[in-house]
């Protein structure tokens, strides 16, 4: 019985002693937590505070509206894919919000219709048309671009913006691997069948077309160069590597573009571009990163705003005016990886996707 009583003291006294050390252990690494995400907090502010501006005068913390200051974008028309959410509707907002008139090229047009309401609430005097397109098709991507150029209507600065991001392994309508079908071939077909458009315009109002290709730093995850040969494998499928991919394609294009262009005597620039990292709906199919993101964001990620900063500056800012081929962040020219700056890679991916993008 003595025994036995010694025992159940020895082993209340333990429990009590691993409650109250488990009580003070959370405490302590709660406040120790809670300094250090004050700490941290203060630290990446005051890096974003005193963030050094690259040559254009802009920064990581420049926002869409501070770099189209002053700008006015009368008489100018705009199409900007993927214009419901993100960057895309920050973009569509800022440029209407100076006058330009913005096609909102969406796969929802319900979900169109109530941003461009919102942008109408803010800028009564807004231009904008909501048009239904769905990159992932190519059929679809065809119906659009025939419903604009019948409209009449000039086109001055084409936005390939809209996205995919790192879904399972997945086949388009036309069975192509989602993510390259819709970043990159869905924009390759819609900036070839508006061409002719945008080279009649900038003839026409004696001003430079652009194109802005919306890329992003992952293009450093690509494969090595792009996989021709298993774009539509899912054995050696990997989402990230795919992103990449089509990412990489996304710079590759415009550089070929603008060596298409420079040849010809066409007054149109093409440029690609890293938004910054940011939290949107991009990361949909990823709900545990999503759920970091949503606890670190505050401190590394940069808002929407900030986020379609780089696009409305390759887009709007007289800075840009003539300067073609180049990749851009933080709306400063920067240098992408060596696979993007491949000249044959780019022609041989242009070559592919004409064959891949045929009737």
């Amino acid at each position: 019985m003595i025994v036995l009583s010694v025992v159940f003291v020895w082993c209340v006294c333990k429990v009590v002693f691993i409650e109250l050390f488990g009580m003070l252990y959370f405490n302590m690494y709660t406040k120790i937590k809670e300094i250090k995400d004050q700490a941290l907090f203060i630290f990446i502010k005051m890096m974003w505070i005193f963030g050094r501006k690259g040559a254009s005068g802009f920064s990581i913390s420049s926002t869409a509206e501070d770099v189209t200051n002053g700008i006015d974008g009368t008489d100018l028309t705009a199409i900007v894919t993927g214009a419901t959410s993100g960057i895309g509707t920050e973009t569509a907002r800022v440029l209407a919000m100076h006058g330009v008139h913005v096609v909102m090229a969406v796969r929802n047009t319900e979900n169109g219709r109530k941003v461009k309401e919102t942008i109408l609430n803010e800028t009564p005097n807004a231009k904008l048309d909501v048009m239904e397109l769905d990159l992932s098709s190519l059929a679809s991507v065809r119906n659009f671009a025939a419903e604009f150029v019948s409209s009449g209507l000039p086109l001055n600065i084409l936005i390939n913006n809209a996205g995919v991001m790192a879904p399972p392994f997945t086949l388009s309508k036309d069975k192509i691997e989602l993510q390259f079908a819709t970043n990159h071939l869905g924009h390759f077909l819609l900036t070839q069948l508006l061409l002719e458009t945008m080279k009649r315009t900038s003839h026409d109002q004696k001003k430079e077309g652009r194109i802005v290709n919306v890329s992003s730093e992952a293009h450093r995850f690509a494969y090595k160069g792009i996989y021709f040969d298993n774009l539509n494998d899912e054995s050696s499928y990997n989402s990230i590597y795919a992103y990449g991919q089509s990412k990489l394609a996304n710079i590759l294009h415009a550089n070929e573009l603008t060596r298409r262009f420079k040849e010809n005597g066409v007054n149109v620039t093409a440029n690609a571009l890293h938004p910054g990292s940011i939290a949107t709906n991009l990361l949909r199919y990823h709900s545990l990163v999503d759920g970091v993101v949503d606890w670190v964001g505050k401190y590394f990620l940069k808002n929407i705003p900030q986020g379609a900063a780089t696009t409305c500056y390759v887009a709007l800012h007289p800075h840009v005016n003539g300067v073609s081929g180049k990749y851009f962040m933080d709306s400063n020219v920067a240098q992408p990886n060596s696979y993007a700056e491949d000249a044959e890679l780019a022609k041989e991916l242009w070559d592919i996707s004409l064959t891949m993008v045929a009737p």
